[in-house]
């Protein structure tokens, strides 16, 4: 028997923030991101480069109702530049996917796009969705920055085993939205009435 699920309720008004980094994954993030504004969650995207060209900015525009974010020099919405006013409205982050370059850019603390400098201005919960294939997984670098980040506060979800993109089987492919957002939801229940 499978459990239940819990409830999304815990989402509702909550100001999400969603990276989406280059990987054949990011379709299931679109799913997710539905799933979140349906819940009542505002949320902003922001996506690298590579993820462009897996999904496209129109389709999280879209789904949000809100501007996606792809650029670090965009006009800003205040006087300070885009990723401090997304970090200054997100109360909790979700990459999804999370790549091994995310994970290491990250792990110490390089910034050469928007959503790498985000993550290095946020003081709030952070999710990591990785996906990748499972020799880059398994990869000793790869394993010591999942460490360093968990360290730091980080969750992670996943990476789960199954087919790969490349049709290999093996870890790192990313948790189902539905996995997501029941930890997404577990976020947000612990977190301080409004910010």
């Amino acid at each position: 028997m499978t459990a239940p699920l819990t409830s999304l309720d815990a989402l509702a008004g909550r100001e999400i923030v969603v990276g989406v980094t280059g990987g054949i994954a990011a379709f299931k993030t679109a799913t997710i991101v539905s799933r979140l504004v349906q819940a009542g969650s505002g949320v902003s995207v922001v996506m690298t480069e590579n993820a462009a060209k897996f999904v496209t900015p129109l389709t999280f525009q879209t789904l949000t109702g809100r501007p996606t974010y792809t650029d670090l020099f965009m006009s800003p919405e205040v006087y300070h530049g885009e990723h401090i006013a997304l970090a200054d409205r997100a109360e909790l982050v979700l990459v999804a996917p999370a790549t091994a370059n995310c994970l290491a850019k990250l792990a110490q603390g390089l910034a050469d796009d928007l959503l790498s400098t985000l993550l290095l201005a946020i003081d709030v919960p952070l999710l990591l969705a990785p996906a990748m294939n499972s020799r880059m997984w398994l990869h000793p670098a790869v394993q010591a920055n999942v460490k360093t980040l968990g360290n730091r506060g980080v969750r992670f979800i996943g990476p789960e085993e199954g087919r790969l993109a490349c049709g290999a089987t093996g870890p790192g492919r990313m948790a189902e939205p539905e996995a997501v957002l029941q930890v997404i939801a577990e976020m947000a229940r612990a977190l301080p009435a409004g910010r």
